[in-house]
């Protein structure tokens, strides 16, 4: 159990939607920071602690999707959970593949609300702030360079499709993860009704690059999808 009160930052110019949430997230017990437009949102999104950020996409100054991208830009490990009244599929879409968790639609409930805060919460809870290079059991990837450098010296050049995927497992590091749950965060795409191998295919090609042959770096869960094992950096 953490002892920790995770602290929530609400980002919404519409003072009753704000004061809404506000509401329901401290009765729950969370701590709440609010900020009330765009350009207050830009400043606590990138110097105040929290653990979520809570963020309308339609605000004054700066929109939602600007505060997003320059949070992923500066606190790449973030988590977010976007509010918004727009429900159109590339909305939706387009704020997932740019890193936010997840997407509630309003009018939304107060139980729906506490529900993906709290699955949101404890899937990021050991999710690092930063991730420039981390350690495996074949060698180092380099995010910032797009490359893995193997045991043996070799660089390995890898897609930007690949770091996104490489990232979202090393960042949930010892926990599978259900290709569903992939094809949602690292594609940005709804994985309702959708039957594609693609995930399957990005795991096979990265495992070879990777020298992975032991899978002791990817692994395959059998029932669930695939869980990443880094190597302790002490």
């Amino acid at each position: 159990m953490m002892s920790e009160v995770p602290t929530i930052l609400v980002c919404e110019d519409d003072e009753a939607v704000r004061c809404g949430v506000v509401d329901t997230l401290s009765f729950a017990g969370y701590e709440v920071i609010e900020a009330r437009d765009g350009r207050e949102a830009m400043d606590k999104a990138l110097n105040a602690s929290y653990r979520l950020m809570l963020l309308d996409l339609v605000m004054p100054h700066h929109s939602g999707f600007e505060v997003l991208q320059s949070l992923k830009k500066h606190r790449p490990g973030q988590a977010v959970i976007i509010l918004s009244a727009r429900g159109e599929e590339a909305d939706r879409v387009k704020g997932l593949t740019m890193g936010a968790d997840d997407y509630v639609v309003k009018p939304f409930s107060v139980r729906e609300l506490l529900a993906r805060v709290d699955a949101v919460l404890r899937r990021t809870v050991e999710r690092p702030a930063e991730q420039g290079k981390v350690r495996c059991a074949t060698g180092q990837l380099d995010f910032a360079r797009m490359q893995m450098i193997l045991a043996t010296g070799e660089v390995v050049s890898l897609s930007e499709r690949e770091c996104d995927l490489l990232k979202y497992l090393s960042a949930n590091n010892e926990r599978a993860i259900s290709r569903e749950e992939l094809l949602r965060h690292v594609w940005g795409i709804d994985p309702k009704n959708l039957h594609t191998r693609t995930v399957d295919m990005h795991i096979a090609n990265l495992r070879e690059k990777l020298g992975d042959k032991d899978q002791a770096v990817i692994v395959t869960v059998r029932g669930k999808g695939y869980m990443m094992i880094l190597c302790d950096e002490s």
